[in-house]
Formats: structure tokens, C-alpha cells, sequence
């Protein structure tokens, strides 16, 4: 902690984004991933340690103009008890279920496990289910600037992301899933609680009369990025989901994939579970 020169906690957005803009500046949330990073020395702080706990705004769920929009702020147990996204958007909550174990849920952020940008980040991947993109706000010309970025563009590399040094992700947004929307989460560790996830997929779209539309599928820790699996997007389109379509789909899974050796999976398994898995939830979307 020696490197640690400035301690803030500001209250409102402006007064964080203009000390972003003044400097580097290490970002404090939930603290469930900077604090083990910091601890291992894969990380070091900035000069200023900003707590954003404090600032208004960032810890509500609002549906607004169609959009759901969840606060930067908002907690992974936030997230799973939620009414509005228990009713609309049901693969967030069950995917919050399945994260590492009760105390982390309560104190890790989804501004947090975003920003992190984990290959195997597991909030992340119902997200690019629902097609969401992240609000990134900074200090320019004198005035806050919003942008807007698809999730599926803001993962560069582990760990790596477009947001600049000066920009704080104060949202993720999404439109209200129809009520034809279905969405399933699936992922694989050695242990149910406190592990890195070994393979994580998601898959969702609209289903009517037996046709699957609007087909969005996801993949987590098979790449060096979170990812969306467009040839398995493409081979479920418009289909209905028979046995035939399936098997073409879990086929494009494994095309999608890009798995690695590592300590807690070889290549071979991770291709077998993205197989596996991805037959299994589309047999349960039906």
C-alpha cells in the first residue's frame, strides 16, 4: 500500500471523473477482484485510491424507454433477487446464482466484474446474451461526455478493455428482452463456489411457434476474451430447435471456441464441455 499517495471518496460522478481526468487513479468498488490482484502483486494502486462506493446514482436496476439499465454499483446479489430482472431478463439472475459464494455476491460489483475483464468473467457472458453495451462517462472540454460501447467490442485481451484511462463505466444497458425471449447459463468448475469458471456458456433468443430468432450465444473462458459465438449464432437462426439443428449448433460451438492448456483445464476439455453444454441448454430452451 506504500505507493499510495491520495485517498478520496467522492459523492457525485463529476467529482470522480475530474480527478480521473487529473491522473492515474486506482478504482475501488466491491474490491473483490483489485484486492487479491493488489495481494499477489499482479497489480499495483495508483498514486490515488478513488473509493466509489459513495457516488449517487450508480446503485439502482430502472427500466426507462424500454431500457433496462443497472447501476455500476449494483452487487451480483442485487442482481439475482431483483423483481424487474427475475421477470425480464431471468439469465442474469440465474447466472448470479451460480457466482463464487454468498459473501463475494454481496460485495462484488457489476461495474466491477466487467471492468476486470476475465475470460472467464461470469456476469459477463448473460450480458452479451442481452445484447447489452456499457456506459462509459468522463470530463471532456469542460462538461461530463457519455459514450456508449457493445459489450461484445469492449474486451481487447485479459484484462484489457476500450475504456480509457479518464472513463468510469457507469452503466450497463440493455433492452427489455420481448416475452418471447428465453435465456439459459451454464458453467463448469472443480468446485460450485469460489473458482474460476473452466467453461461458461450462454445462449438466448426469441422463441415462437417453435422457431428460435434473435439468437445470441456466448463463451467464457475458451478465448482471450469473453465472447460471442456468431457461427453457432447463425446455424440456430431462424431454425427450429429439432435434433438435427442442434448438432449443427454444438459443431459451430466448437468452431467458435478458441480453449488453451492451462492449470485448470486442457484444450480437449474445455472443446468437449463447449460440445456438452451447448447441446444441454438447447435442449432446455424448448
Amino acid at each position: 500500500m506504500s505507493e499510495i499517495e491520495r485517498y478520496i471518496a467522492p459523492q457525485a460522478v463529476v467529482e470522480a471523473v475530474k480527478a480521473m481526468a487529473a491522473g492515474p487513479v486506482t478504482i475501488l468498488a466491491g474490491g473483490t477482484d483489485l484486492t487479491p490482484q493488489i495481494n499477489e502483486g499482479r497489480r499495483k494502486h495508483a498514486a490515488t485510491l478513488m473509493n466509489i462506493q459513495r457516488l449517487e446514482g450508480l446503485k439502482d436496476i430502472s427500466l426507462v424507454d424500454g431500457e433496462i439499465r443497472i447501476g455500476t454499483l449494483v452487487t451480483v446479489t442485487e442482481i439475482r433477487y431483483n423483481a424487474l430482472l427475475t421477470e425480464s431478463a431471468t439469465i442474469l439472475c440465474d447466472t448470479a446464482n451460480c457466482f463464487a459464494s454468498e459473501q463475494i455476491r454481496n460485495a462484488a460489483t457489476i461495474g466491477g466484474n466487467i471492468c476486470n475483464a476475465s475470460p472467464a468473467g461470469d456476469m459477463i457472458i448473460p450480458l452479451l446474451v442481452l445484447g447489452a453495451s456499457v456506459e462509459l462517462t468522463s470530463w471532456k472540454d469542460d462538461a461530463l461526455f457519455v459514450r456508449r460501447e457493445a459489450m461484445k467490442d469492449f474486451f481487447k485481451s485479459p484484462g484489457k478493455t476500450t475504456r480509457q484511462d479518464n472513463e468510469l463505466l457507469t452503466a450497463v444497458i440493455f433492452d427489455k428482452p420481448s416475452a418471447d425471449f428465453v435465456g439459459k447459463f451454464r458453467k463448469s468448475g472443480p468446485r460450485p463456489a469460489l473458482e474460476i469458471s473452466t467453461v461458461t456458456v450462454g445462449i438466448g433468443g426469441d422463441l415462437k411457434d417453435g422457431v428460435f430468432k434473435n439468437v445470441r450465444v456466448a463463451f467464457g473462458a475458451v478465448g482471450p476474451t469473453p465472447m460471442r459465438g456468431t457461427a453457432t449464432e447463425a446455424a440456430l437462426e431462424g431454425q427450429s430447435l429439432n435434433k438435427d439443428v442442434i448438432q449443427a449448433a454444438t459443431e459451430a460451438a466448437r468452431k467458435d471456441a478458441t480453449p488453451i492448456d492451462d492449470i485448470r483445464a486442457t484444450t480437449w476439455y474445455r472443446d468437449h464441455l463447449i460440445g456438452v453444454f451447448t447441446e444441454e441448454l438447447l435442449n432446455n430452451v424448448c
